[in-house]
């Protein structure tokens, strides 16, 4: 099974690259499954349910969310609505919405996907391991699922690698997203999930993690804000993770960055062959 992840979509030109890039993407890779994360889709504030609807139309399977997720008000409500569009789990009983669901893939596959989100630097959420752990339980892979896929929205490396090694050979691919930047961690760990500490974002890179870059460096030379943060306009590399899963066992065979146009190094996955 072929796999495709994009990270955080960032304003306006983010949300242009990859309603232009994944059509193409997801044909040429023939992925099975796509998820995205929109949390920043809405003038880099939250996701609204028109920006929702064009990912979704564009190709993504699933739309994942974390912090920002209630940005803008209306996606307590619309949120309801859509199955297909997650908030972190380990929000308290009660939140709208749901942090997991079990999904169909392209090549009939039962995909479970999990959005959580970390704590360190990030708030006081419930407790994400034990929320994970509680889901795997619940649809384990192979008897519940036959891909298990983790989207860890998280500050510290550490809670994301630890939290790696806590699911290793019960979920097929943890990534994480969050810091906007992608890492060159991506690996298939001991026990044959995938992990990579950051996806990156899909935006604008001449900037200050998808924002105008003024405004970020006032606030750090004088601690004062002078107006709200913008998403910077400028050409957008879309940024994400690729994942070819072992169908009999439901764990990772490869996993390989992706980056495309924009600023950063452009790579797109060896292991698939561009005219699958």
């Amino acid at each position: 099974m072929r796999f495709l992840f994009l990270g955080d979509v960032v304003g306006r030109a983010g949300r242009v690259a990859v309603l232009e890039t994944l059509p193409k993407l997801r044909a040429r890779y023939a992925a099975d499954f796509v998820v995205i994360n929109g949390e920043n889709s809405a003038g880099g504030f939250g996701i609204s349910e028109t920006i929702l609807n064009e990912l979704m139309d564009a190709g993504a399977d699933v739309v994942t969310t974390g912090n920002h997720v209630w940005d803008q008000r209306e996606a307590l409500v619309f949120i309801e609505r859509y199955d297909r569009l997650l908030r972190p789990l380990n929000f308290p009983a009660g939140t709208p919405g749901k942090g997991a669901g079990l999904f169909k893939a392209a090549n009939g596959a039962d995909v479970l996907v999990v959005n959580a989100m970390g704590r360190v630097f990030m708030g006081d959420l419930d407790d994400p391991f034990r929320a994970i752990d509680e889901q795997l339980a619940a649809c384990p892979l192979k008897t519940g699922a036959d891909v298990i896929f983790i989207d860890f929205h998280a500050e510290a490396t550490s809670e994301k690698e630890a939290l790696g090694h806590f699911v290793d050979g019960r979920a097929t691919a943890v990534v994480g997203t969050h810091t906007h930047v992608p890492t060159a961690d991506h690996q298939i760990l001991s026990g044959g999930t995938a992990y990579m500490s950051d996806a990156g974002m899909c935006g604008d890179f001449d900037s200050v993690l998808g924002m105008d870059k003024e405004e970020p460096i006032s606030r750090f030379l004088s601690k004062i804000p002078s107006r709200r943060f913008a998403p910077s306009k400028g050409d957008a590399t879309v940024c994400g993770v690729a994942i070819d899963v072992d169908d009999a066992t439901g764990l990772a065979r490869a996993i390989g960055p992706v980056r495309l146009g924009g600023r950063l190094s452009q790579t797109e996955p060896a292991f698939w062959d561009e005219e699958a």
